[in-house]
């Protein structure tokens, strides 16, 4: 069996949060949105109908569930989960809380503008809060 690997372009982007039931939760490293990236841990997957039944429904549990906490948590307008990967191949979902006055507001974050990092102060301070955000969460199936 072929080990679970991120894929590089995606471990750039980010940091690690945490491992959930099926996805590890990675932070965009974007200050602009709060952004995170779930990926399943499997290999080699691209598309989301290569996951059994079992593991599509996780997908959509972990991301609705998390979704749903970011939104309240940073008092989004709106809730974006999307895959794409048109860059990166490797299957991972988006889950991006957007606000009416963001960069990008109403388009679509990707491609749009150059991300800002954030300070170490405020990298770690959003790591803290969605890791413990996470911990709340009822994710199993």
């Amino acid at each position: 069996m072929t080990p679970f690997l991120l894929d590089e372009r995606l471990a750039n982007d980010t940091q690690p949060l945490a491992d959930l039931p099926l996805c590890r939760a990675l932070l965009m490293l974007d200050a602009r949105y709060p952004w995170v990236v779930l990926v399943p841990r499997h290999a080699a997957l691209s598309e989301v109908f290569e996951l059994t039944p079992d593991d599509q429904q996780q997908l959509w549990r972990e991301a609705g569930q998390l979704g749903r906490a970011m939104k309240a948590a940073f008092n989004g307008d709106k809730l974006n989960i999307a895959t794409l990967g048109n860059v990166v191949s490797q299957l991972h979902v988006h889950v991006v809380i957007r606000r009416h006055d963001d960069d990008a507001w109403p388009a679509p974050v990707w491609g749009h503008g150059i991300a800002e990092p954030y300070s170490p102060g405020e990298q770690q301070a959003i790591q803290a809060h969605l890791t413990a955000l996470i911990e709340t969460l009822d994710l199993r199936g």
